[in-house]
Formats: structure tokens, C-alpha cells, sequence
């Protein structure tokens, strides 16, 4: 029996579609997004739920070139330091850009307020849920986003200090995303981490438990994600040796 609360069924499929189709966007158009556009996905992201109500999140606008070409700067130190620690898949990680970042029309930051821990209802034994609760904003703007047509990027590839020195954030505050948004030329068909052969989405049945831990299912969910790193090494394994046998 459906309830008599439900959407209509072309209200309920675009839902759906949009979030079945959001993708985590790497390269943009340098075309403006109307105002009004961009005041849509801030108030979609604003109208987030949030532990006893407290909106943890502040949206800082980048306008000034310059310290977008700073952010940029950072993302590329914290990257190359990423791809060090990753040992043998640094190469594979070097060739996820961030040049998303120069050439977006809107660079975004969500940021954590500060004097969280002023909140107490709901976080008293949960104190994470602040970030949480800013991860539903992002969430929100990015599904609003898709239903628009306009693509956006996620970074999170960056030193948290570095970056609230760069927006002179105050005490107790810190960035949790910063998020390209723009026009694109086309959406992926799927994630782009799946298309590079990354990683891929695991089978849902893995996933969901009843009642209480089931280790086999846990098992075949993180067996799912070594599976994917192997093949991956196994890929880049080989390219690896042709490209000797060219030279």
C-alpha cells in the first residue's frame, strides 16, 4: 500500500534519478552558474537536518583568484604527499587530477563552526555528529545540484590547518570540503573512481545486517574492495611492463 504522503510517481523517479545519476566531477566548463542557481544549492544544503538543530555548517564563497590558485596550491602539496603514502598505487593516484579547482565557476568551502561542543543535545556521546550533520548539507547541495545539470567536485585532498590559516577561520573552526561547482560537458556514467578501476560499489545484500554483525557478510564486503585493489595492481602491473617493452 503506498502512503497517501507519497510524492507523484514522476516526482518519486526524479528523486531517485538524481541520486543514482550524482557523480563526483573532476572536469568543468568555465561558464558562470546563474546567482539564482547557486542561491538554490546553498539553501538546499541550509535545509539539512542537524543534531538538536545546530547547522554546524558556514559556506565560505572563494571570489579572490588568488587564493583560489592558494587552495589549489595546498591540494597539490597534500596530494603528492597522499600519493607517497599510498606506495604502490602512487602512480594511479597522480592521474586523479584536481584541476577542478582553477577552472570551476564556484569554488565552496563547508566549514565546521566554531564552539561546537557549546551543542550538547544529541553530541554528548557523539560528538562527531556535528560533522555529520555539515556531511547532509553537502549531500543535499550536491543532489540539488545534479537535478540543475551542474557538476560537482568533493576535495578533501588538503591539510585541514593549512587551509583554516588560508580563510582565517577562528579557533575550533575547520573545513571539511571543499567543493568545485560548475558546468560540465557530460556526467559520468558512473563514479569515476569505478571508470579508473579504483574501486567499485559493493553488492547492497553485503551490506545490510539484521539484527546484529554478521562477519561474513562484513568479510565479503571488504574482500569486494581487495579484489578491486588487486586487479587494479594487476593492471597497472602490466602497463607497467609494456611500456618497458616499448623502451
Amino acid at each position: 500500500m503506498n502512503s497517501p504522503h507519497a510524492y507523484s510517481p514522476e516526482q518519486i523517479d526524479a528523486v531517485y534519478r538524481a541520486i543514482s545519476e550524482r557523480r563526483d566531477v573532476r572536469h568543468f566548463r568555465p561558464d558562470p552558474v546563474d546567482e539564482a542557481v547557486l542561491q538554490r544549492l546553498l539553501q538546499a544544503a541550509h535545509a539539512a537536518p542537524s543534531v538538536g538543530l545546530m547547522q554546524p555548517w558556514r559556506f565560505i564563497r572563494i571570489r579572490n583568484p588568488d587564493l583560489r590558485r592558494q587552495l589549489h596550491a595546498e591540494i597539490e602539496r597534500e596530494r603528492q604527499r597522499t600519493a607517497e603514502a599510498l606506495g604502490q598505487r602512487s602512480d594511479e593516484f597522480m592521474q586523479l587530477k584536481v584541476q577542478g579547482v582553477l577552472d570551476c565557476a564556484e569554488v565552496c568551502v563547508v566549514t565546521l563552526m566554531n564552539e561546537r561542543e557549546r551543542h550538547v543535545f544529541g553530541r554528548r556521546t557523539m560528538p562527531e555528529m556535528d560533522l555529520a550533520s555539515a556531511s547532509c548539507a553537502v549531500q543535499n547541495l550536491w543532489l540539488a545540484a545534479r537535478a540543475e545539470g551542474i557538476g560537482v567536485g568533493w576535495v578533501s585532498i588538503y591539510e585541514p590547518a593549512a587551509v583554516s590559516e588560508l580563510l582565517q577561520l577562528p579557533e575550533g573552526a575547520r573545513a571539511i570540503a571543499i567543493l568545485c561547482i560548475g558546468h560540465v560537458d557530460a556526467f559520468y556514467d558512473k563514479p569515476m573512481l569505478e571508470l579508473e578501476g579504483w574501486a567499485e560499489r559493493g553488492k547492497l545484500d553485503d551490506y545490510v545486517m539484521v539484527d546484529s554483525w554478521q562477519p561474513e557478510k562484513a568479510e565479503r564486503a571488504q574482500q569486494q574492495w581487495r579484489d578491486a585493489q588487486q586487479r587494479q595492481q594487476q593492471g597497472a602491473d602490466k602497463n607497467g611492463s609494456q611500456e618497458s617493452g616499448r623502451e
